[in-house]
């Protein structure tokens, strides 16, 4: 009994994968987040924008739910000195802005984590956004 219900699911896989018009998903390893704009100026209330991008087919993915978001200077060895990030709305289809103040120019981290939708797993990437005086 236990070999013909292992047979019915190994059936039941192969015909999920077969099945024609079912969209192809990437594997989560696939996506990262990009910088649009690699500097801004240090001060308050300033904007960083981001693209999420399926480096499969180099085509921005828009709907993902980013989960955590960090920024602090741990490239300028300086993690403890961390600031508050606030989502904004993006500009266009498959690109994420926050506001944050940088309190003092170098080097800030800007740590994501998101789901992509349709995606097992989650897309992580840490990023370097200089802020100048």
């Amino acid at each position: 009994m236990k070999s013909f219900q292992l047979a019915r699911a190994a059936a039941a896989a192969l015909i999920g994968v077969a099945v024609p018009g079912l969209p192809a998903h990437a594997e989560i390893k696939n996506y990262e987040f990009q910088l649009v704009q690699p500097t801004v100026k240090a001060g308050a209330d300033r904007i960083v924008t981001v693209r999420l991008v399926d480096k499969s087919t180099g085509k921005s993915v828009s709907d993902a739910v980013i989960f955590s978001t960090r920024l602090d200077m741990a490239p300028d060895g300086m993690q403890e000195m961390a600031t508050k990030v606030t989502p904004m709305p993006g500009t266009e289809p498959g690109t994420y802005r926050f506001k944050a103040t940088f309190g003092m120019a170098g080097r800030w981290q800007l740590s994501l984590g998101a789901k992509v939708q349709g995606e097992t797993g989650s897309v992580e990437n840490k990023l370097v956004v200089t802020a100048e005086k």
